[in-house]
């Protein structure tokens, strides 16, 4: 273990595009667990997020290189603001209106809301992992809070790109977006990814 840490420690210059590669490597095997609905992934988004406020908000101030970014009066208070509503928004729209016709993507849904998909908790620890090692090692990192943010825009349009490839292009297509194949939860995904994949810097 000792042998990889300067490895680790050598790969910090290049974080960005290890967070974004790890993102979506967690992504894909969500996918392809194969108990993946979009409720699933649009909450991992959700909570991703959520654990980046939350990790850098304690540990910031530890890291020197830690850059703030954006308006020094914006609140952390407004970006769990903002959270609450794509929380609620998001339980309603995606894990109970999407799926109404469907019992069994609602018993998942319900199932990853609770935390009773192992799956989902073990990303959401690895998440939490890999933030902490980041500001540990002092990582040069940009920190930003508040309801506009980087990040936040991100989640926002990935939400409504995401509701409405759902109610347009999946549930028109039945035949080709079946709740066996995975084609649905890609497409619904790839929004998000697209968006992270243009702000990371490669």
């Amino acid at each position: 273990m000792n042998k990889l840490y300067p490895f680790f420690l050598q790969q910090r210059a290049n974080y960005q595009k290890w967070d974004f590669l790890i993102f979506t490597a967690l992504t894909l095997l969500s996918i392809l667990n194969g108990q993946t609905t979009v409720f699933y992934l649009i909450y991992f988004f959700w909570w991703n997020e959520l654990l980046r406020i939350i990790v850098d908000r304690i540990l910031y101030k530890k890291n020197p290189n830690a850059k703030f970014m954006g308006d020094k009066r914006d609140s952390i208070f407004s970006s769990f603001f903002m959270m609450g509503i794509y929380f609620v928004f998001i339980v309603v729209f995606f894990g109970f209106i999407a799926s109404y016709k469907h019992d069994a993507e609602i018993y998942v849904n319900m199932k990853t809301l609770f935390f009773q998909n192992w799956f989902f908790n073990v990303n959401l620890l690895f998440i939490i992992a890999e933030r902490i090692f980041l500001h540990k090692t002092h990582q040069p990192m940009e920190v930003s809070f508040g309801g506009f943010t980087t990040n936040m825009i991100i989640l926002h349009i990935s939400i409504i790109v995401g509701g409405c490839l759902l109610f347009f292009v999946v549930q028109n297509y039945p035949e080709t977006f079946t709740p066996e194949n995975l084609w649905g939860s890609v497409l619904v995904a790839l929004p998000f990814l697209l968006l992270k994949m243009a702000v990371t810097k490669f």
